[in-house]
């Protein structure tokens, strides 16, 4: 059983009722981690704001998957493992490349020094190495994107963090289990 049960529509407050609305005609569904972070209106509408704002930002869909994948891998969160790896396959990415950006072995050099920046950021709470930088910025990236990639591993942090203190229920196909180095 949860710690913290999702919320049907009914359940939920009426300023979610609305965003529950536009998730089911999008999606077809409403995923079970928004369905609990509305126990908290304001927390719900704070993470997806904050997603959406850094979606529109300078990072392509796959190259914001790679984040998420990246963090999630690094913080062992079943839940955003198996949501972003549904959501990755949408972007472009195949089970394959899902996989190789979880476990470090991606070939394409831009995606590669993506996800070795996000997971070092992660796992260095916050200071990545220098020769991690250079590699980010010898990719293409700016510093606009830098501050774009902390604000995705902060948020894919509290999303991670979330669902192990929720206990959240998977509702996509869960990812394969990898073995990272």
């Amino acid at each position: 059983m949860a710690r913290i049960e999702a919320l049907t529509k009914e359940q939920a407050h009426a300023d979610v009722q609305p965003i529950f609305d536009g998730m089911k005609q999008k999606l077809g569904m409403v995923p079970k981690i928004y369905a609990t972070l509305a126990n908290s209106p304001a927390a719900l509408k704070a993470n997806l704001t904050f997603g959406d704002t850094l979606k529109a930002g300078s990072l392509s869909m796959k190259e914001v998957e790679t984040v998420a994948l990246s963090v999630s891998q690094i913080n062992n969160c079943t839940y955003c493992l198996a949501a972003h790896t549904a959501v990755g396959k949408m972007a472009g990415f195949t089970e394959e490349e899902t996989i190789a950006i979880r476990t470090g072995e991606i070939t394409d050099s831009k995606i590669k020094a993506l996800s070795e920046l996000a997971k070092e950021i992660t796992t260095s709470k916050g200071n990545p190495a220098e020769a991690t930088l250079n590699a980010f910025y010898n990719a293409g990236y700016s510093k606009a994107t830098l501050i774009e990639v902390i604000g995705l591993v902060a948020l894919n942090t509290f999303n991670n963090y979330f669902n192990h203190i929720a206990e959240t229920p998977v509702d996509f196909p869960l990812a394969k289990e990898v073995q990272t180095a």
